[in-house]
């Protein structure tokens, strides 16, 4: 599913333009990017968490130039699902 299929099913089940979902969506999304870029945890109740992990930093090796690098101490974003919204895929995948 693209952004352009939420905003439609947004729009669809809510009536709403889709012009205004989309500004909706857009909105929702630097939101949650710009708090994360901040340091700042999203805690979404029943659906789940966008948080900032912290990557060590680390000795790796580059093969073709049989040269050693480090790699600097840095923050990747990850999402963490709530444990509803777990049970809810785990038990209607097929």
């Amino acid at each position: 599913m693209t952004k352009a299929d939420i905003v439609n099913e947004v729009s669809k089940n809510t009536g709403i333009e889709k012009v205004t979902v989309q500004k909706t969506v857009e909105a929702f999304m630097e939101t949650v990017k710009g708090n994360l870029v901040k340091g700042n945890n999203v805690y979404l109740r029943g659906f789940g968490s966008f948080v900032t992990k912290k990557r060590a930093e680390k000795t790796a090796r580059n093969i073709s130039k049989n040269t050693t690098i480090i790699i600097p101490e840095h923050f990747i974003p990850s999402f963490k699902p709530s444990k509803s919204f777990i049970l809810k895929v785990k038990n209607n995948v097929k």
